[in-house]
């Protein structure tokens, strides 16, 4: 099971290694992960009504859970937009969801990116959240190429309870996140 596996190195490995790096005197202040968001704006959904649910199913397959449609705030005429239509979808996960899902991006999907060179160590918010931009979702392995239709990508970002971007970083690195050199 992936969420034993992850979980368990978590606790035993990274929370000794980050504990030396940042001279932690108790474990409950040893930063961890807390959830990771997948966000999916569509804005082709506005002309196409089955293009959102086609990424709704997508997004389903990848994640193991139900994503939920989000709605446009403010009506834009020049983009044919009124409040309320939905135009994209969401999903949070936690606990062995989020950690088979994270799993999987790093051994298995990321490293399907054409011309990988690594995820970009740059997209750190200030307080410790780290986001990131893929541009095909047919990297991960749920997806069967052959099926698809409609090529989308997607925002990841990874919260974790990190004050700062040093100790996000570390967390992250890890947990094994291919960055950049």
């Amino acid at each position: 099971m992936a969420e034993a596996r992850l979980y368990t190195f978590y606790k035993d490995e990274v929370v000794g290694k980050l504990t030396k790096e940042f001279n932690y005197e108790n474990v409950m202040a040893v930063p961890k992960l807390q959830k990771i968001v997948i966000n999916v704006g569509a804005g082709n959904a506005i002309n196409d009504g089955k293009y959102l649910d086609t990424v709704v199913d997508n997004i389903g397959l990848i994640t193991g859970q139900k994503p939920v449609k989000t709605k446009a705030k403010k009506s834009v005429s020049n983009f044919k937009l009124r409040e309320g239509m939905p135009i994209g979808c969401k999903v949070t996960l936690r606990g062995k969801i989020m950690y088979e899902f994270l799993d999987r991006l790093i051994n298995l999907s990321l490293p399907r990116t054409r011309d990988f060179q690594g995820v970009p160590n740059k997209s750190f918010d200030g307080r410790g959240n780290y986001t990131m931009g893929i541009k095909e979702h047919t990297i991960f392995p749920e997806i069967n190429v052959d099926d698809i239709n409609v090529v989308h990508g997607m925002d990841i970002t990874f919260v974790t309870s990190a004050e700062t971007d040093e100790e996000a970083f570390a967390l992250l690195k890890h947990f094994g996140m291919p960055f950049k050199k």
